[in-house]
């Protein structure tokens, strides 16, 4: 294709320029003069600053939370932060589905060597089948059972660990349920045949998978612990299983899931999560941030961390199980354990919570099975002994499966996690049209700015100019390119370059570009072809894009390759999100233009890929600082990302629970007249969308 193509986009008719300068080769070493950042600002490489500061923000909800802890003194007191966390985590969740009959049934059945093995299919929702094997001891029971969630494996429950593990509870006289997560064993989302554009890992399935739900406010944490949730429905409807003496253990993702049951499901007596528990403080100041599931919106912002699932469940038994050498930091676990044994002593009952470290790495080796199932033999059936795990096999991936293809969704009138997700994609468009009618202008921006996190322009800090970097300015020509760079009092700092000729003085257009302001600044580019028409070309790097972007990959579907997932994630933690900020930084650096350049007047503002959904709400929520507004190859709206199986990094472009309200249409609606244009606009994948 010769020249750009034209699209009519949402009915708004769009103003092409073009830069009329041929391209021409660079001079040498100039793209060295694009840095504008030191290599290292404060200790910290330009492209984790906004990491960094994520962090430092994190920090601080930490401590807030730790200094409510310290006066967690009494019975009473501890029963109030149990409340007030289950609830806050219950609202960061969107709430549970509607309980909705099971539909339960036993796919097959084997005898083996000490106990006896049912594979079972139920609907944690209407339509979506969870897939499961319950280990059963000898004898008619009722037997106490424990609930085991799986980690992130690709086979799930027919995985070495999780056999082992259900066999060794089975045979210590407790009942196992362990069952296949969302994404992995017989629930996989993505197969094989069908690679489009690639099978993902169960861990990368997951983040897609959440990814596609953040618009909606109801992530995959939230399906994971209802399955959870409903396979404990289960159990308690089977004649031969004790609904009164239930417990979980699951390690590593299934320690997750663990934990976060034995906080919201008051049904279990007594639970033991292995390799997960480590504090928020430790994992940031490690590994950082892990699966999607593990994180939950805002729950750092209202004072949930790690410790906490642990003291919603005293003075229930919990026993911490750990390894030496896991990538989840020891020091942080046994600093999880102090916290919750200081309660539960204060409770009268410090017996009840313990930790076992066993000398490996992640994994749930047998001094753990064994110390399981003593702690549930204890717990749920009364016999406080030092069994020991004999010896047994475990069973081919086939011999294991509880459906014939080894996949619930070829299962008639299954439905997957995308399914839900456009069923509540479809209901929330009607509540979401019914709002953007009845509501006001202000009315609308009001929401908009509490559900994106953006503060009105009067409180968005101000830039400030820091003095000038070495090798500031570049003559080029007629064309003068000064490197500037700005900070707020926040910790903010953006690198930018400013474009003026002879000729300005029409104007001045804040630039903003996914690749950086150095993608349109080759000599007889964009930028410079702009100022040589007489036009302020003010181009910024905005938090985590450009000078600012981490090193390594981009351009791949894996969601854990983009850029800025961890930031992103960290964001989402804090109750924030990428949009939101980058936003103020765009409504800074207009402020800050206008002053400087423009007498205090509006400027027109470019921006594309990653930069144009921030822009966007920016324009929307402060049309004055804004004369033209013009966005290329920009997301169309979050629906498609609700309603695709495929994304590429959307993760950095999605508000949470924005669908409630609004979504990207309604935000380029909202601006007045002919200021809007937009320029090929793209999916979910960041493919063209047809003309409309």
């Amino acid at each position: 294709m010769s020249g750009p193509v034209l699209r009519t986009f949402w009915g708004i008719a769009m103003v092409l320029f073009s830069a009329c300068s041929p391209v021409c080769a660079a001079p040498a070493r100039f793209s060295d003069t694009f840095a504008v950042l030191p290599a290292l600002s404060g200790g910290v490489p330009p492209g984790l600053l906004l990491e960094e500061q994520l962090k430092q923000a994190a920090y601080r909800a930490l401590e807030k939370r730790e200094a409510a802890y310290e006066q967690i003194k009494s019975p009473a007191y501890v029963a109030l932060w149990q409340e007030q966390r289950r609830a806050r985590f219950v609202e960061a969740l969107g709430g549970f589905p509607e309980r909705t009959p099971l539909n339960a049934r036993v796919t097959g059945r084997r005898q083996c060597a000490g106990y006896r093995m049912e594979k079972v299919l139920f609907e944690s929702q209407p339509g979506f089948l969870v897939s499961g094997l319950l280990y059963l001891p000898e004898g008619a029971g009722p037997h106490p059972a424990v609930l085991m969630p799986c980690g992130h494996t690709p086979i799930a429950k027919a995985g070495e660990v999780y056999q082992k593990a259900s066999i060794s509870m089975a045979l210590a006289g407790i009942a196992a349920f362990c069952y296949d997560p969302i994404g992995q064993g017989e629930r996989r989302h993505y197969r094989k045949e069908d690679r489009t554009p690639e099978f993902p890992s169960s861990t990368s399935e997951h983040q897609l998978l959440g990814i596609s739900g953040i618009p909606l406010g109801t992530g995959l944490a939230r399906a994971m612990i209802w399955d959870g949730m409903r396979a404990l429905d289960y159990l308690q409807g089977r004649g031969d299983i004790r609904g009164d003496r239930l417990g979980c253990t699951g390690v590593s993702g299934g320690g997750t899931m663990t934990s976060f049951l034995m906080a919201l499901d008051g049904r279990l007596s007594a639970a033991a999560p292995a390799c997960y528990l480590t504090g928020f403080r430790r994992l940031l100041e490690t590994i950082g941030p892990q699966d999607f599931e593990q994180n939950i919106f805002g729950q750092l912002e209202v004072g949930l961390d790690h410790a906490d699932y642990v003291l919603a469940q005293a003075p229930k038994p919990v026993l911490i199980m750990a390894a030496t050498r896991d990538f989840f930091d020891i020091q942080g676990t046994w600093n999880v354990f102090r916290q919750a044994k200081r309660v539960y002593g204060r409770l009268g009952f410090a017996e009840r919570v313990e930790l076992i470290e066993a000398d490996t790495k992640h994994d749930l080796a047998r001094e753990m099975r064994e110390a399981s199932a003593r702690w549930f033999r204890r717990w749920l059936a009364g016999r406080d002994d030092a069994w020991s795990e004999p010896a047994f096999e475990i069973l081919p991936e086939a011999e294991v499966l509880c459906t014939a293809e080894g996949d619930v969704l070829r299962q008639a009138g299954a439905r997957s996690f995308f399914d839900l997700n456009v069923e509540s994609a479809d209901r929330l468009a009607a509540v979401r049209g019914a709002f953007w009618r009845n509501a006001s202008a202000s009315e609308r921006r009001s929401k908009v700015r509490e559900v994106a996190r953006i503060r009105p322009l009067a409180e968005v800090p101000r830039l400030s100019r820091e003095p000038a970097p070495e090798g500031a300015v570049v003559e080029r020509g007629p064309v003068r390119i000064e490197k500037l760079l700005l900070r707020n009092d926040e910790g903010t700092v953006l690198p930018c370059l400013l474009f003026r000729s002879a000729q300005s003085g029409g104007g001045v257009r804040l630039f903003l570009h996914a690749e950086g302001k150095q993608a349109e600044a080759q000599q007889g580019g964009r930028l410079e072809a702009l100022a040589l028409a007489g036009e302020t070309v003010f181009a910024v790097d905005v938090r985590g894009l450009g000078e600012l972007q981490p090193a390594g990959t981009r351009g791949g579907t894996d969601p854990f390759a983009a850029p800025q997932w961890k930031a992103a994630t960290l964001a989402y933690l804090l109750g924030r999100s990428l949009v939101g900020m980058r936003a103020e930084d765009v409504l800074a650096c207009a402020r800050f233009a206008s002053e400087q350049w423009n007498n205090g007047g509006p400027v027109r503002l470019t921006a594309g890929g990653e930069a144009g959904v921030p822009a966007l709400h920016a324009a929307a929520l402060e049309p004055q600082l804004f004369s033209r507004v013009r966005l290329e190859r920009t997301l169309r709206s979050w629906d498609l990302v609700v309603r695709s199986t495929h994304s590429k990094n959307q993760q950095a472009g999605a508000v949470h629970a924005a669908l409630r309200f609004y979504d990207l249409p309604d935000l380029a609606a909202a601006l007045p007249g002919e200021t809007l244009s937009l320029l090929e606009p793209v999916d979910a994948m960041g493919s063209l969308l047809p003309a409309e």
